[in-house]
């Protein structure tokens, strides 16, 4: 089976390579990854001490990132590395503080894998969430390389539980510890002889509630909202805006609408903006403009969102309209407010947690959010009785990077 999966990887690679001429994303994928065993060179000396984080993309970054601060902080003597699989982590974060050294990780074929692990030498290894790669994981198994996986969970239609899932079973031995987000994955993993396990909860939950440590204040929002009620849709797709701009155009005034849509293209923002029929103003042209004369507030720009959320009322996540994946619901949810989401949210457990709490809500058409998102405009008792659920939530849920961090102190 190992032969099999290393002509897939190489075969992949070459496939990759031809793609990228025509696909950008694959073109960021292939030419990002050209550089970094030079780069590994240039900022790992010899005699330096590594910790190694490797993330996805940037959702399981801002997953480690509570994890990869504390141990920072905690372990000065050692550089911090962090590596991505996906263009879309790497190219936002790469000029992060957070960490010492940041690249791509190059594909797992067996040089790739030597050279990577020859160079960077860590003392330990750690995965966040998923990304099981074969010969990475033997790898570090054989060099007797403490690694542990964090935020970890499992579902029981993955391979490992399958019949056939003997070749994946083989990569979780290299792990000597697993902090899983759950009972169910701590049971899966029992049942197929795992018991290295400590249900840790999500680590996200940590870094949500440090947002509300931050500053939050962004004038231009004050000013736009000028004292009224405010809605935030965050990280909208058109399937989410579909329902949105229906609702705008046919409210009553006196709300005040913030769409922060995931695509920014100049052509996608142009279609949002004349859906509009209310007067809307483009965060990018708010230069020298009365911010309280418009109804709503389109941002086209990308870093702010969060920040945004603390001057909402009222918030709608997107992604669970369709089949793109649900955004983050935490990060409204920790200003103790109510969410709308959609309904395609099964795979999302903090999104499912926060359903059955009662703080978020999920819709399935207009006319459910439409009813839903009137009933929260109209009843401050409820706006505030629903936002409490999702606050409380988060904070009961905290405490994941306490329990990795001190399982680490003893590791080093």
């Amino acid at each position: 089976m190992f032969f099999i999966y290393n002509v897939l990887v190489v075969v992949s690679g070459l496939l990759l390579k031809i793609i990228a001429l025509f696909n950008n994303k694959i073109r960021l994928f292939v030419n990002g990854r050209k550089n970094v065993f030079e780069t590994l060179k240039k900022e790992i000396a010899p005699s330096d001490k590594i910790i190694w984080f490797h993330t996805a993309s940037l959702g399981e970054f801002e997953q480690g990132l509570p994890v990869i601060e504390e141990v920072k902080k905690n372990y000065p003597g050692y550089k911090i590395l962090v590596t991505f699989f996906s263009p879309s982590g790497y190219e936002v974060k790469k000029k992060s503080k957070a960490a010492d050294i940041i690249s791509y990780l190059p594909l797992d074929t067996k040089s790739n894998v030597k050279r990577f692990l020859d160079l960077s030498q860590p003392e330990l290894a750690i995965f966040v969430k998923y990304e099981f790669w074969p010969n990475y994981l033997q790898a570090l198994l054989d060099r007797r390389v403490k690694t542990l996986l964090i935020s970890a969970i499992f579902r029981k239609d993955q391979a490992f539980f399958k019949w056939y899932g003997t070749f994946m079973r083989k990569s979780l031995v290299t792990f000597d510890h697993f902090f899983v987000q759950d009972e169910n994955s701590k049971q899966l993993l029992k049942k197929i002889g795992f018991n290295n396990t400590t249900v840790s909860g999500d680590t996200r939950f940590d870094r949500v509630d440090e947002i509300l440590e931050r500053d939050n204040t962004l004038d231009f929002i004050a000013e736009f909202i000028n004292g009224r009620l405010c809605f935030v849709a965050g990280s909208t797709w058109p399937e989410d805006e579909e329902l949105i701009i229906k609702f705008i155009n046919e409210s009553a005034p006196g709300t005040k609408f913030i769409i922060a849509p995931h695509n920014i293209k100049p052509k996608e923002i142009g279609k949002l903006q004349n859906s509009i029929t209310k007067s809307a103003v483009l965060y990018t042209k708010k230069q020298n403009l009365d911010l309280k004369d418009y109804d709503v507030l389109i941002v086209d720009t990308i870093g702010i969102l969060t920040k945004i959320y603390s001057y909402a009322n009222i918030a709608y996540v997107g992604g669970g309209m369709g089949d793109t994946g649900l955004h983050n619901t935490l990060e409204p949810a920790v200003f103790g407010i109510p969410v709308i989401i959609g309904e395609n949210y099964g795979k999302f457990k903090e999104a499912a947690d926060l359903v059955e709490q009662g703080g978020v809500f999920s819709i399935k058409n207009y006319s459910e959010f439409n009813t839903i998102l009137k009933n929260l405009l109209k009843s401050t008792t409820k706006r505030v009785q629903k936002g409490r659920l999702n606050m409380e939530f988060i904070q009961k849920n905290k405490g994941a990077k306490e329990l990795i961090g001190n399982y680490i102190k003893k590791e080093l």
